[in-house]
Formats: C-alpha cells, sequence, structure tokens
C-alpha cells in the first residue's frame, strides 16, 4: 500500500510539474480600443514570454498549472498585473486594456523604435510609412542566406535585387523599379554605401549584427541628403544590454559555400561593447555547365568591434569601425581551376576593402530634449580586372551630424546640420580620362510631428543643401497619419528629392566600366525628383479574434526629370547625356498578413509601371517586373522549431536589347529545430531550380571575351544550405 502511494504521489508530482497550458489575450489602448502592436506579457518567475501581433494578439505557451502572475507592458501605458489560476475554464482570447502613461489626452510614445525618420515614435503612430524587418523575421532571413542581405531585401514588396554581372554576382536593389543608384542605404544613420563604395555593397552585409532594418519607400532626401530619390534602407545595429549576448552561426551549402560568424555584446556600468566577425566562402560553381561562374570564388573577412561608454545616464559616447577585405573571382570555369588556356581565359576579378570608423555621442539635456553629434569616416577601395582590362581607385568620404530633438506631449521636433564629402581617385591604368571627382555638400534640415488631434498626425519637414558643384536644393517633404477607428488608418505623404550624377550606376557597373566618359558636369543639372505615396491599412481579430487579419494598401508615383543617361557615341565610347525628359515610376503594393495559432501567412502583390520619357519617345523602362507576387507561409512552435514555404512570381521584363525575358516562379522551404542554447536549419533555395540559362544563353559571342545578356533570373538554381546557430 505504502508503494501505491509513493508512485501515486509520483505520478501526481510529474504531472503537476509538466502539465502545461496556453494563454491567448488581445492587448488594446483602454481609451481608444486602438490594438497595440509589440505589447508583452510575461508570466512572473517563469522565462514564459510573448509579443502581440498586428492585430493585438499574442499567446504565451508553457504554463504551469496554479496561480500565476501575468505581466503586461507597453512603453508609454501603465504596466499591468493580473493574476490568474491555470487550467483557465475559458480557452478564447482574454481583452487586456492598458491604460496609457501619459498625463495629457492622446500621448504619443516617447521612446525611439524607428531611427530612419528621426523621430522618437513608434512605427504605428509615424506618418510616414515604414516598413521594418525585424525579430524572428530577421533571424529566418538570416537562415535562407546567412552570408548577404539581398534574399532579405528582395523577398519584400516593392523591392527587386538587379544582379548586374554574371560571373562575379554584384547586385543592386530596386525600390517601385527605379535604378539602384535612386536608393540610399545607410547604417545607424551614417551613409556608407554610395558612390563608388556602393559596388558590391549588399554582397558584404551580414545580418548576424543587425537588430532590424528599415525601409522607406519613396522620397526621403529631405531626412538624408541627396540620393534617396526611390527611397531609404536604413540597417540598424544591435546594441549591448545587461544580459550578455554571444552568438555563433556556421552554415554550408550545396555549392561548397561557407558562412561563419560571431557576435558578441554585453552591458557593464559604465561601459559595453559589440563585437562581430565573419568569415564568407564562395567556390566557382556552374549548374548548368556552360562553362562560366554563376557562383564565384570569393574569400570575405570582416570585423565590427564597438565600444559604448556611458560616463552618465543622460550621456552616451559610441565608437566603432567597420571593416571588410574581400577577393572575388568568376569567369571561366577553368581558369578558375587553374586548368586555362588561351581559349579558356576569361575572368572577372573583383578586389576590395572596406574601412569606415563612427562616432557618436548622444546627450539627453532633460526628459524632453536631447543632443545628438556624430561622425563617420570611410575608405574604400577596389579594382575590376578582367583579361587586358582594369578599372581601379579609392574613394574616401565623410558625414558629420549635429541635431537637436524635442519629444513634447504634442509635437516633436527635430533640427539640424550636416557636412558630407565625397572624393574618388580613380588609378592611371590606361591613357583613357580619369572619372574623378570631389563633391561637398552641407544641410541643413528641421522636422516637425505635430499631433493635431487623437487621430490625425501630421509630420513635415524641409531641408537646405548646398552641393559644391550642383549648387542649391530646398526641399520639401510633408507627410500625415489619420486614424480612422481601432481597424482603419491611413497615410498620405510626398516631397522632393535630387540626386548629384556620378558614373557608378547600374549601366556602367554591367560593363564594369569600360569606355565609359566622365560626367561633363559643365553641361550636366543634378536629377531632381517629385513623389508622393497613399496607403490605407485595415487590422481586425476573424473568428472571435482566433484569426488576426491585417492588409496594406499602396499607391505610389515618382518622377525624376532630366536623368541622365549612357549613350554610345560614334567612335565607341560611352558618354552620360541628359536629354529632355522624364523617368517616371507609378503602381500599387498590396500586403496581407493572416495568424492564426502558430500559422502565419503573408501574401503581396506589386505593380510597378515604370515608363521612360525621351524627347518625343516614351518607353517601357527596362529590368522591370511590372507584376510580382510573393507567398510566405510559417508554421512555428515558440522555442520549438519553426518552418515555412515560400513562392515568388516575377513577370517578363523588357531587355536592354529590345527583347522580353521570360516570366517564371521560385520557391524554397526553410525548417529550424531550436533548442534552449542552438538551434539546426536548413534552407531548400529555388525549388523549381529556376534558371536563366534555361531560358537561353546569357551571353553572345566566344567564351574567350564573352558579352554578357542582361541578368533577370536566377542562375545558380536549386541550392541547398543548412547549419547550427548557438546561443551562449
Amino acid at each position: 500500500m505504502k508503494k501505491i502511494i509513493v508512485f501515486m504521489a509520483a505520478l501526481l508530482y510529474t504531472a503537476i510539474a509538466y502539465s502545461q497550458n496556453t494563454f491567448k489575450a488581445i492587448i488594446k489602448d483602454a481609451k481608444t480600443n486602438e490594438t497595440l502592436i509589440g505589447a508583452t506579457a510575461s508570466i512572473q518567475g517563469t522565462p514564459v514570454g510573448a509579443s502581440s501581433d498586428t492585430a493585438g494578439l499574442l499567446m504565451l505557451t508553457k504554463i504551469p498549472n496554479g496561480k500565476q502572475v501575468v505581466l503586461y507592458s507597453y512603453v508609454g501605458y501603465e504596466t499591468r498585473l493580473d493574476t490568474l489560476t491555470f487550467p483557465l475554464t475559458q480557452t478564447a482570447p482574454m481583452l487586456i486594456l492598458l491604460q496609457s502613461a501619459g498625463k495629457g489626452e492622446g500621448k504619443e510614445l516617447e521612446v525611439v523604435v524607428i531611427g530612419a525618420t528621426r523621430s522618437s515614435r513608434t512605427i504605428a503612430n509615424i506618418p510616414t510609412r515604414i516598413e521594418v524587418i525585424s525579430g524572428e523575421e530577421l533571424e529566418e532571413k538570416g537562415n535562407m542566406k546567412p552570408g548577404d542581405i539581398r534574399m532579405m531585401l528582395a523577398e519584400s514588396t516593392g523591392i527587386q535585387t538587379q544582379q548586374t554581372s554574371a560571373t562575379s554576382g554584384n547586385s543592386s536593389i530596386r525600390i517601385q523599379g527605379l535604378d539602384g543608384k535612386y536608393t540610399q542605404i545607410i547604417r545607424d544613420g551614417f551613409p556608407l554605401y554610395s558612390g563608388f563604395s556602393g559596388g558590391l555593397g549588399l554582397l558584404q552585409i551580414a545580418p548576424l549584427d543587425l537588430k532590424q532594418v528599415e525601409v522607406i519607400k519613396g522620397s526621403s532626401s529631405t531626412l538624408y541628403g541627396g540620393g534617396a530619390i526611390a527611397g531609404l534602407v536604413n540597417l540598424v545595429s544591435k546594441t549591448p544590454t545587461d544580459e550578455r549576448h554571444l552568438d555563433f552561426l556556421l552554415n554550408g551549402n550545396s555549392a561548397l559555400g561557407l558562412d561563419a560568424s560571431g557576435f558578441y555584446s554585453q552591458k557593464f556600468a559604465k561601459i559595453g561593447a559589440t563585437v562581430y566577425a565573419a568569415y564568407n566562402h564562395g567556390t566557382p560553381y556552374d549548374p548548368s555547365n556552360i562553362g562560366l561562374s554563376a557562383i564565384p570564388r570569393y574569400n570575405r573577412y570582416t570585423l565590427n568591434p564597438k565600444l559604448f561608454f556611458y560616463p552618465d545616464k543622460n550621456t552616451t559616447l559610441i565608437t566603432g569601425v567597420n571593416a571588410t577585405a574581400e577577393t572575388r573571382i568568376g569567369g571561366d570555369m577553368q581558369y578558375l581551376k587553374g586548368d586555362g588556356d588561351a581559349q579558356h581565359s576569361y575572368y572577372e576579378l573583383n578586389k576590395t576593402g572596406r574601412y569606415s570608423s563612427q562616432v557618436e555621442l548622444d546627450h539627453k539635456l532633460n526628459d524632453k530634449e536631447k543632443l545628438i553629434i556624430k561622425n563617420s569616416v570611410s575608405y574604400f577601395n577596389r579594382s575590376i580586372n578582367l583579361p587586358g582590362y582594369q578599372f581601379s581607385g579609392v574613394q574616401v568620404s565623410t558625414y558629420s551630424e549635429a541635431n537637436y530633438a524635442y519629444n513634447g506631449e504634442k509635437t516633436d521636433w527635430v533640427a539640424g546640420l550636416n557636412y558630407l564629402t565625397d572624393n574618388f581617385r580613380e588609378d592611371q591604368n590606361s591613357s583613357f580620362p580619369l572619372r574623378i571627382y570631389n563633391y561637398n555638400t552641407i544641410g541643413t534640415f528641421v522636422q516637425n510631428i505635430w499631433n493635431a488631434t487623437d487621430k490625425f498626425t501630421l509630420e513635415s519637414g524641409l531641408r537646405g543643401d548646398y552641393h559644391n558643384e550642383y549648387g542649391f536644393f530646398v526641399l520639401p517633404r510633408i507627410s500625415g497619419l489619420y486614424k480612422i477607428n481601432p481597424h482603419f488608418s491611413t497615410r498620405l505623404g510626398g516631397g522632393l528629392g535630387y540626386k548629384a550624377p556620378t558614373v557608378f550606376t547600374e549601366d556602367a557597373e554591367r560593363i564594369e566600366f569600360r569606355n565609359v566618359l566622365p560626367i561633363d558636369v559643365a553641361n550636366t543639372k543634378a536629377e531632381r525628383s517629385y513623389g508622393a505615396n497613399y496607403d490605407i491599412t485595415y487590422k481586425t481579430g476573424l473568428f472571435n479574434d482566433q484569426v488576426s487579419f491585417s492588409v496594406n494598401q499602396l499607391f505610389f508615383y515618382t518622377r525624376v526629370n532630366n536623368p541622365i543617361l549612357l549613350a554610345p557615341l560614334a567612335n565607341g565610347d560611352l558618354q552620360y547625356l541628359q536629354p529632355q525628359g522624364d523617368l517616371n515610376t507609378k503602381g500599387m503594393e498590396t500586403n496581407v498578413k493572416l495568424t492564426y495559432g502558430n500559422l502565419k501567412l503573408f501574401l503581396g502583390y506589386t505593380l510597378a509601371d515604370v515608363m521612360q520619357h525621351t524627347n518625343n519617345t516614351i518607353s517601357t523602362y527596362p529590368l522591370v517586373s511590372k507584376n510580382r507576387l510573393n507567398n510566405v507561409l510559417v508554421y512555428e512552435v515558440e522555442d520549438k522549431f519553426k518552418i515555412g514555404a515560400e513562392a515568388y512570381y516575377f513577370s517578363p521584363q523588357l531587355l536592354n536589347d529590345g527583347s522580353t525575358g521570360r516570366g517564371y516562379w521560385t520557391a524554397g522551404l526553410m525548417a529550424e529545430k531550436i533548442w534552449e542554447r542552438f538551434s539546426l536549419f536548413v534552407n531548400f533555395e529555388n525549388l523549381t531550380d529556376t534558371r536563366q540559362t534555361k531560358f537561353g544563353t546569357i551571353y553572345t559571342g566566344s567564351i574567350t571575351d564573352p558579352i554578357f545578356k542582361d541578368i533577370y533570373a536566377p542562375l545558380d538554381g536549386f541550392v541547398i544550405n543548412g547549419g547550427i546557430k548557438f546561443k551562449l
């Protein structure tokens, strides 16, 4: 009998110890009944926690039986504690109303969540439309392409990657159909990837040390100056916290590539640090057996250390260095294997060195005012070598800024000035005219966000830039956010932009800058633009809030007046000309998200109608997929495993030679098994084995001296990658 009692007690203890419950809640503002995105809930005394999605829905799992204290929190709102006894008698989501912590009615949140707009608002309260890739989504994209961020950006609606080299893989991004030169990529607010330094930029940025990626589509020149006509991509680095983070990632793929990277961060009393280090290796790969590499051989080394100093509670000083060195060679497979001869001698060799320093001082004057001073110095050298040809040079650029921010209950102000220098010096490798330039720009800006009412917020900005070669630019910008009700909100915004011309465009990159003459500054004007976006968002819960549903519909228009065009001359050289006309893009983006329990479905559609007006001629702009579909389905059990399937469609694209490429689908499958300290992941990319070489030849002429066609579809085909991640 005693043994039976002990046995029954053991069973009861085991049942209690391993009982697990699930709790769902809808988090809303107590006054406006608006759903709160990103609110957190946790079980006190346990590691159980979760955050709310676009419908305000969150789910806690692995909750033990008995009385538990649930803590709800959201920045700018009072913390709420509820005591619940598990298991619960109801399974439907519980409605949780949080009270604003502000004294004034309708007070907005006061923490910096989005950095790209220079504001202090959360994403739901910024009049400028912003898309953010962060958290689990950022990690999932990192599993698919741990070595760079091309895939992360390309799988978003409205963004298309354009490969400019068939053998080296160099790529740029197009936002809403416009060339990559019209998109500004910045890191933590520093413009480190423009001009010559934009070359190979997407291939040399890894996601492991990124906290989030912020994308603004449409003119953003008012915020950061020239170059952001199509949009802005802000890469936000991770910062140290009191908890130590030590992450390692090891990835390999079926094309014999290798990615090994590590990230460390920790904050102490007066100092903090982050360190990112990586080695990336690629092996020449020719899945089509055409004799040319679809993936080149490359070896890349990256080191990004940062120090954070906290002399007092109101001051932070950040100093850091980014360093990347890479050798990348593609071309004839026999030559790459060391078996080259007179017939098999074609190659494209890129050597790059990318080094930059960053210093930033943040000082909080009081609860409402802050002063920021920052500076960066960038050094970029690159050489492009082909048989009988070399292009090489050095770009040195600097960025300095001082700004003042005021965050009040009804209005926010940001005002400041900045100074940019951009100097490129080409090496004298031949008698061809040198493509050198020395640009200096000084600018001042002011931005205001005003809560006109509880439902309407207005954002306005004005910048004045003086460029040493192209003169003075006045750049106004305005955006409005109207929260119609807890389910509907809408935004309308627009602004002016400009771009100082350089020889570094996609058209020139495709031909490795051969025979491209320097910009004739005296007879060239800066490219100027205007554009506008309008979008409306609807979000709700369906089937008694069992399903979270949201849809965002965006309409856009951007016009670039008198864009510079690369045109052939009678002697075979190419000159940038600026005929009368314009380049304009108009269209729409549709984004749908459905969440049911552990299942998430993302659907996206992009329509981009890009037209070139040159004198009296109107033509379709090449290398733009007019219709695109993005479809992603993810099933995730938190802290256990996740599996995702995706499919993408690209409609036929007009090519520069007047022909039309094929429309195509690609598909992928990703899975990850998660334990407490490590996880295993595998990714099946391009399951359809879609390759442009299946549609026809990608070059004309001989393999000794190939002339490549436009690259509009994948070249590497079906590739499997997988690896392991450690979190120590």
